[in-house]
Formats: C-alpha cells, structure tokens, sequence
C-alpha cells in the first residue's frame, strides 16, 4: 500500500485525492482554478491503494477531496480559504 509521504506535493501546491463523482471534489477544483492554486489530483479508484490511504487519513472513511500539503499534513473537504491559508503559512 502506498504511504502518505509519497504523495507529498511540491511547495505552494497541494495533491488531491478524489472520485470522478465527488461534487464536493469538482467545486474545490473549480474554486483552485479559479484562485490560481496549484495541484495534482489522484483518483482513489483508478491508482490502486490510495483509496485505503484515504481511509488511513480519515479514521476509516474514504471521504474526498481529501487533500496533501507540502508539509506532509492533511484536510479533509477543506474551503479554498483553508486552503490558501495552509499553503501561505
């Protein structure tokens, strides 16, 4: 299984992990876009094992977006605002 410090994004970036499905997904991403934030998406159901490190990070649960910072930490669902505001500290 993969661990979480493999997908640990460059600065000023994040790696988000999502479904094709995911609304909460498709709007975080839109709202990104829009605010200039870079990223990388995984789909947890096309790279084999990111869906039970999904899990690992959210106490069982494969909830997405959930998202990887440069500093190795994680959020689950976050607004762009967290977003940003984790990546400027």
């Amino acid at each position: 299984m993969p661990t979480p410090a493999e997908f640990i994004p460059a600065a000023g970036s994040v790696l988000m992990f999502t479904t094709d499905w995911c609304g909460y997904c498709k709007r975080l991403k839109s709202q990104m876009d829009s605010a200039g934030v870079a990223y990388t998406e995984v789909n947890i159901e096309q790279v084999e094992g990111t869906a039970e490190l999904v899990a690992q990070v959210n106490g069982g649960n494969q909830t997405v977006p959930t998202l990887v910072f440069p500093d190795g930490s994680t959020a689950t669902n976050p607004s762009l605002a967290d977003v940003q505001a984790r990546l400027a500290a």
